[in-house]
């Protein structure tokens, strides 16, 4: 994805796609996220087709967008799937303009709000996914003793 020529003779710019003020030159999917994207997205659309593929399509076709909550780092695809993602800057890449470029690193899926609709409210949702572990962890205990 990176690496777009330009007309110009001597003159060459990375191609990019500019989200929340980060260029972003590349997509890398963590093994969690491909993972999770199995489990949770793919069963339901029927295919396990190229997902960075079809982030890059959804970024170049700006229906990706941040989620509402600004200390997660939560996007939106087509206002359904959400996403955690994490941005690392390109060591000795930079644009025309001198400004860095970025690695967009998709950490995890957490799924679609259509089906689980206690994804509208992160903030709650992470508590509840911390509540409901701290309670199995607790009947594990008892079941030991």
């Amino acid at each position: 994805m990176q690496g777009k020529g330009m007309d110009w003779w001597g003159v060459y710019e990375p191609f990019h796609i500019v989200l929340n003020n980060y260029g972003i030159a590349d997509i890398v999917l963590t093994r969690h996220a491909k993972d999770r994207y199995a489990n949770r997205i793919a069963q339901e659309e029927g295919g396990n087709g190229e997902v960075t593929a079809w982030i890059w399509q959804a970024l170049k076709q700006n229906r990706l967008r941040p989620y509402s909550n600004s200390e997660y780092s939560a996007y939106l695809i087509d206002n359904d799937t959400v996403i955690v993602a994490d941005f690392r800057q390109l060591e000795g890449v930079t644009t025309l303009a001198g400004e860095p470029l970025y690695v967009m690193i998709i950490v995890s899926f957490l799924g679609k709000i259509s089906v689980t609709p206690q994804l509208r409210d992160l903030k709650k949702y992470y508590s509840w996914l911390r509540h409901s572990r701290r309670i199995k962890l607790s009947k594990k205990r008892r079941r030991r003793k």
